[in-house]
């Protein structure tokens, strides 16, 4: 619960940080973050290695 208020605290510190700046300034920073996570996204989607206990499909069960 102490960790919900928290998200929501930093949640609206943010926002109201973004309310505060120009339009294209959002736009840009929130595009920057957008690319950020799908380059994260990419890389742990292609990446090498697996998990342990990671479901294998191609075998039909665990590694």
């Amino acid at each position: 619960m102490l960790f919900l208020v928290g998200a929501l605290l930093v949640l609206g510190v943010v926002l109201g940080a973004v309310a505060h700046v120009p339009v294209p300034v959002s736009v840009v920073a929130g595009l920057a973050i957008a690319l950020w996570l799908a380059l994260f996204a990419a890389r742990e989607r292609f990446s090498g290695h697996r998990r342990a206990g990671h479901l294998d499909h191609d075998r039909g069960g665990l590694r």
